[in-house]
């Protein structure tokens, strides 16, 4: 399978880099980086690295190389600038002695301000740059991204409340694409080892960081399977080893795919939200030049306002429908290969995270993710 490694391990060199030139190592083109709870280092590329301000702050830069062709961080250019500052604080104990700094181009939480980055990116980078840190100081971290403001207009970081930038996610050291035949291969074997470790009553199918990340915040007891765009044939598969019920869990604009019957939702192979949403409205008897503006929208987020703006009520029963469509067209979908009474459930949250809609059987559901 193609694969690379995730972008928190480019940052982490970069930083390594620099805060090596900052005490005085000379300069390496690679970095070893130290995965954590692993025993093992991933040798990483490092461009070029340099002092600022006289030398006083130091600058590495490095370029990702995730693997995947579909992957929009794909040689993304990354700066870290790193300076150092006297602790003022005497303990034998250490804390927070790393302040991650989010530069221009890399995406910050809208509501907080705080920088948008993945718990495995803080422990990649406390992992790899703490032990160089010189006695007494603490390290201050800016990560830049030169092209992230435009490459973040092509996401949907916006959707879930991310603004100026890229994120720094990833929860791993490689990188699999979500696209890819593999990726699907790993969901059937993490599937099959929830089955042999627990039970086969209820499993939760999230797309993607933004859901896995919700559905953890809320503390959902069922296991929990990031399926990346396989969304069709792993409810198939999920039929097949008898589990009992399966837990659609996602942002409205790839669920919805489900409901025009598309079961692969990565954008670069089947697109469609609009034209499903505009036949489901149809169906509801909404206002022609309602359906027209409708048409010519881009976002389902977009179509969701204007439909609010025009009747809360109406909106919230069209995106009721939408549910109960997801889950009725995966039913099908599924009876097409095997038959089965397996519950799919549906459950949708929105451009903000919060978790607005369920189908008819999601709705047993719904509670325990709020």
């Amino acid at each position: 399978m193609k694969k690379g490694f995730s972008l928190p391990l480019w940052v982490a060199a970069a930083a390594k880099a620099a805060l090596k030139k900052l005490v005085g190592f000379s300069f390496e083109n690679f970095q070893l980086i130290k995965i954590p709870y692993e025993q093992k280092e991933i040798k990483i590329e490092v461009h070029s690295v340099g002092f600022l301000k006289g030398d006083t702050h130091a600058l590495g830069i490095s370029f990702a190389k995730s693997g995947l062709d579909l992957d929009i961080t794909q040689n993304l250019e990354i700066w870290t600038i790193a300076s150092l500052e006297k602790n003022s604080i005497k303990s034998s104990v250490q804390t927070n002695q790393i302040n991650i700094i989010a530069g221009y181009g890399v995406g910050i939480k809208e509501k907080t301000s705080e920088i948008c980055i993945s718990e495995f990116a803080k422990e990649v980078l406390y992992e790899n740059l703490f032990d160089i840190i010189p006695d007494g100081f603490n390290l201050n971290l800016e990560i830049i991204f030169p092209k992230g403001k435009f490459l973040s207009e092509r996401t949907s970081n916006r959707s879930f409340g991310i603004v100026d930038g890229l994120s720094i996610i990833g929860t791993a050291a490689e990188t699999y694409s979500s696209a890819s035949p593999e990726q699907l291969q790993n969901a059937k074997t993490e599937l099959t080892k929830i089955i042999k470790n627990s039970c086969n009553e209820t499993v939760v199918f999230v797309i993607g960081e933004n859901g896995l990340n919700l559905a953890k915040a809320c503390k959902v007891k069922f296991p929990i399977i990031k399926v990346g765009n396989w969304l069709g044939p792993l409810i198939v598969d999920a039929a097949i080893k008898k589990i009992k019920t399966v837990i659609l869990f996602g942002y409205h604009g790839k669920l919805i795919k489900l409901a025009g019957g598309i079961f692969h939702t990565h954008n670069h192979l089947a697109d469609g939200r609009i034209e499903i949403l505009v036949f489901l409205a149809v169906k509801e008897d909404i206002p022609l030049e309602i359906i027209v503006k409708l048409s010519r929208l881009k976002t389902l987020e977009d179509a969701l306002l204007l439909l609010e703006s025009f009747n809360k009520s109406i909106a919230n029963k069209l995106f009721q429908n939408l549910s109960n469509t997801v889950e009725e067209r995966s039913f099908e979908y599924v009876n097409r290969y095997i038959k089965t009474d397996m519950r799919i459930a549906a459950i949708i949250f929105d451009r903000k995270r919060k978790i607005r809609w369920s189908g008819s059987n999601g709705k047993d559901y719904i509670s325990i993710f709020n």
